[in-house]
């Protein structure tokens, strides 16, 4: 009979290791591909020598002016740094230093876009929707904030190449899915400025309902002590229900939802640059890091620019 149990209990584990894929190898340290991106300064991936198990984007060429920091959690919190690899070399492109967590990888490829769709999610546990993962994330929070460490550590290092070229007083975290999850966590450290959480939400159902091994509470929200925008991808994204939940609980900083009925995806894949997701996340950290009133436009004023822009859905709190 425990020979039987225990027999279960291992086609049970090796099944769930069948559905993760074995991940590709981890590339060396070094620029990886070419530069990318939309923005004044085509950015490259690299893998630095100090943060072998992080993945940087940055200006091929560094601008004149000091980069605000940028530090990214990837979706399904997976260990590759280049899952996200268009949509953050085009972040960079405008001239930021972006710190992502994971081994550089693999890159993804372009999608084809979804049909928009505000058909809601059915709750988790309903047929069609993937159980709670049982195997630990693949990176953590805690990588988030040594992604940070690095880079103010190079900002002061003599013979780094990024010696006194980033701006400690402008920094954001911001992550998809498990990797906003991992934002959030790491959004009450008193060096980061703003917050973007992107088709994520602390769980509603509590910390073991989700995919996510990571235990966020509803009550850190409060410790969030910066301007945050949750952008997300409509009803037919899992994260919608979470997502909207956490921005109506937030009272104590100024706080956006957006949505695009793209599902839970987004738009990192779906176009060049990342697409959507893409603009609004480079528009508003050009307003929060670097005081671009024209990119504020975006999200302020009575006509903002995002809730003219079309099939977008927008609320805001304390954002005038």
């Amino acid at each position: 009979m425990l020979f039987s149990i225990l027999a279960g209990v291992g086609l049970v584990a090796v099944a769930q290791a069948q559905d993760v894929p074995p991940p590709a190898p981890a590339l060396p340290p070094g620029v990886i591909g070419s530069p990318g991106g939309s923005g004044a300064y085509p950015a490259v991936a690299e893998v630095p020598a100090s943060l072998d198990d992080h993945t940087i984007y940055r200006p091929q060429a560094l601008p004149r002016a000091k980069m605000p920091i940028v530090l990214w959690g990837n979706g399904a919190c997976r260990d590759n740094g280049l899952a996200y690899a268009g949509f953050l070399r085009e972040v960079a492109s405008h001239g930021y230093l972006v710190v992502a967590a994971g081994h550089a990888r693999r890159e993804e490829p372009l999608r084809p876009a979804p049909a928009f769709s505000t058909t809601p999610t059915p709750p988790a546990g309903a047929p069609g929707v993937v159980p709670p993962r049982q195997l630990p994330d693949e990176t953590q929070a805690s990588q988030i904030v040594q992604g940070l460490d690095w880079a103010l550590a190079e900002n002061g290092r003599k013979l780094s190449a990024f010696y006194g070229r980033l701006d400690p007083q402008a920094v954001a975290v911001m992550g998809h899915s498990c990797g906003g999850l991992q934002a959030i966590a790491v959004a009450a450290d008193p060096r980061v400025r703003t917050s973007m959480v992107l088709s994520s939400g602390v769980y509603n159902r509590g910390t073991s309902s989700g995919r996510s091994q990571i235990s966020v509470t509803k009550a850190q929200l409060a410790d969030i002590h910066g301007p945050v925008a949750y952008v997300n991808g409509g009803p037919a994204d899992i994260a919608y229900e979470n997502a909207k939940d956490d921005f109506d609980r937030i009272t104590a900083v100024p706080a956006l939802f957006a949505w695009l009925p793209v599902g839970h995806g987004g738009t990192f894949y779906t176009a060049p640059h990342g697409g959507e997701y893409g603009v609004v996340v480079v528009n508003w950290l050009d307003w929060q890091l670097k005081r671009d009133s024209r990119a504020g436009a975006m999200f302020a004023g009575a006509e903002c620019g995002l809730c003219r822009r079309s099939h977008w859905t927008v609320e805001r709190k304390g954002i005038f």
